[in-house]
């Protein structure tokens, strides 16, 4: 791959979406390993910033972005942008919005 070209998607083992109520939306992305973990903690691909650019919203719609070294894992809630059911939501369950995270670019580091 190009230098500079890789997205999260080469890092991260899993990306998944999910309901946290009917009025949120949450994302898990999960490292195959502590240096892809590291890599993409350190790039700050994922911010509160690039996830709003990738799904079009305003910061202020991200209600919480953890890092979670432990489970090498980064957890991002967005608010939905239109209510689980109501009349113009195409994703009942929330489980098919992950894939704009997906093509998150990680910026080339030192040593990458």
């Amino acid at each position: 791959m190009a230098p500079g070209k890789h997205r999260l998607r080469d890092y991260a083992a899993i990306i998944r979406s999910k309901n946290a109520g009917p009025y949120r939306l949450t994302f898990d992305i999960l490292f195959r390993d502590e240096e892809s973990f590291r890599v993409v903690r350190d790039s700050n691909a994922v911010t509160r910033e690039t996830v709003a650019l990738a799904y079009g919203v305003n910061p202020s719609q991200i209600s919480s972005l953890f890092i979670v070294p432990e489970g090498r894992a980064i957890k991002v809630t967005l608010i939905r942008p239109i209510g689980q059911g109501e009349r113009g939501d195409s994703d009942m369950y929330g489980c098919q919005q992950h894939v704009p995270l997906m093509e998150l670019p990680v910026p080339p580091g030192e040593n990458r």
